[in-house]
């Protein structure tokens, strides 16, 4: 196959994740928020309601002067009637009694017994909140595939729910392969310390995803094999494996995908770092996201890959990278995009992104100080030019 480019990749595994069998989970409100809406939510009756004050003071009924009625209008259901020269008491959020013209503020108003008369004579209509003034009932509120906020949720509580649909994250198995690799301790010469199992379940919570266990293993394709064929990995509907991408001797990903079936739908991305990079589909619909063995090349392949995916699998809209200035000219690299750390700078007065220091594809300080991921495409970058970036998951 041939390779695919930065923007079509993530297109392909947008598509590849929107493919994927959706679960959808009923939750109470208070278990909603951080969850993707699975469904459109609408309005189940005006809001308001009803039509309510928008302040403390008086519910009035035609010109002033009025006569103060005998009541004190708050939540009730029935607040009763007014008729033409009287005026009862009202708090805010307090039901409008029938034949209401006006709320008179309290500070625009004169008391004297029960003879009420106004400092402003207040304009018809005015601190009145008229029923569905926010929404008709029926108008759509929240589209599906949205990111459920607090102030979503709190939207939802106003229209009359008290559950909502959610999106269930699909599982996500973790793969990390190398025999070069250790998970603790001093490493000594011909091994590397393992940088992607403390941060990647929790890059797969970030984008969406369920970690769903990791497996270590060493560079042996039964292992392989075995490992994207066992129980656990079946019961996943998303692999994320590390290391093994590439075309020698010691790289069994390819192979051992090819051995169970698996289609490739992304054979390499031209980007750097992170080219090596493979998606694949087996014959059951599980996904197989593959990562170079690189430290910031598998975490560039990752964003690349993985975020369009699991928003796809939850049915979030596809991304699109952000626009900033760029703090330098960055010379092209044809056919190419380049996913760079960076950091935000002060250049001419307006905030610009500029890369970080330490970003080869081995390398992690870098991405470690940046606050963001500059998209580069294969032409360059003029200094002061728009350029795109990807937003840091955490």
């Amino acid at each position: 196959m041939s390779s695919s480019s930065w923007p079509a990749a993530r297109e392909l595994a947008y598509a590849a994740g929107a493919a994927l069998q959706r679960t959808i989970i009923t939750r109470p409100l208070q278990e909603a928020v951080g969850q993707v809406l699975a469904a459109d939510l609408a309005a189940r009756y005006p809001i308001p309601h009803c039509a309510t004050s928008a302040m403390d003071g008086y519910a009035v009924s035609g010109p002033g002067g009025w006569d103060l009625v005998d009541a004190r209008v708050d939540h009730r259901a029935d607040p009763g009637m007014l008729s033409a020269g009287q005026a009862a008491r009202i708090v805010t959020g307090g039901v409008v009694p029938a034949g209401c013209t006006a709320i008179l503020r309290s500070e625009q108003s004169l008391l004297r017994g029960t003879a009420l008369t106004a400092t402003t004579e207040p304009i018809p209509g005015v601190d009145i909140r008229p029923a569905g003034r926010e929404a008709a009932v029926g108008e759509m509120l929240i589209g599906a595939g949205a990111l459920l906020t607090p102030g979503l949720v709190a939207v939802a509580a106003i229209a009359g729910y008290d559950e909502i649909e959610t999106v269930g994250c699909p599982p996500v198995r973790l793969l990390f392969t190398g025999d070069e690799v250790i998970a603790s301790g001093t490493p000594a010469p011909g091994q590397v310390r393992d940088s992607f199992g403390p941060v990647l379940p929790a890059c797969t919570r970030f984008l969406g995803g369920v970690p769903a266990g990791a497996q270590r293993i060493g560079d042996d394709r039964a292992l392989t094999i075995a490992a994207l064929d066992s129980p656990e990995a079946r019961s996943a509907q998303l692999i994320i494996s590390t290391g093994g991408t590439g075309h020698s001797d010691i790289d069994h990903l390819r192979p051992a995908a090819a051995a169970l079936g698996a289609e490739v739908l992304i054979d390499s991305i031209d980007m750097r770092p992170g080219h090596p990079a493979m998606l694949s589909r087996f014959p059951d619909g599980r996904l197989l996201a593959a990562l170079p063995g690189n430290p910031l090349a598998a975490l560039m392949a990752l964003m690349t890959l993985v975020e369009p995916i699991l928003r796809g699998a939850t049915g979030r809209p596809a991304s699109a990278p952000c626009m900033a200035v760029s703090a330098l000219e960055i010379q092209p690299l044809p056919g190419r995009h380049r996913l760079v750390p960076a950091r935000w700078v002060a250049a001419g007065g307006v905030d610009a992104l500029a890369p970080a220091e330490h970003v080869a594809s081995a390398m992690m300080r870098g991405l470690g100080e940046a606050d963001a991921i500059l998209v580069l495409p294969p032409h360059g970058v003029a200094q002061g030019a728009p350029v795109p970036y990807l937003p840091l998951p955490w």
